[in-house]
């Protein structure tokens, strides 16, 4: 499953780990939240995007390890005018 940030940049989903670009493990999935490495709230799932709420920011999940994979390639798509800001993922 692929996913995407609010402005377009592209995410890998295996099983419930959300990765960047690079390969590099970047969230959990746990409903319709996504949960940092640390277990703190990273972002929403609107639809198939990422978006990082303010109103949501008080989530804490349990933290997580989990080990790289290979990098991938995708191209960017078109980011999305909602209410939200970009998720603060690395690339």
């Amino acid at each position: 499953m692929n996913l995407y940030t609010k402005n377009g940049r592209p995410l890998k989903v295996i099983r419930d780990i959300v990765y960047s670009r690079s390969g590099k493990a970047v969230g959990r999935i746990r409903d319709k939240y996504v949960y940092g490495p640390n277990g703190r709230y990273a972002g929403t799932l609107i639809d198939n995007r990422v978006i990082y709420r303010s109103v949501d920011s008080a989530r804490i999940g349990t933290p997580f390890a989990a080990t790289s994979t290979v990098g991938f390639a995708l191209a960017n798509a078109v980011g999305v005018a909602t209410w939200g800001d970009e998720p603060d993922f690395p690339d």
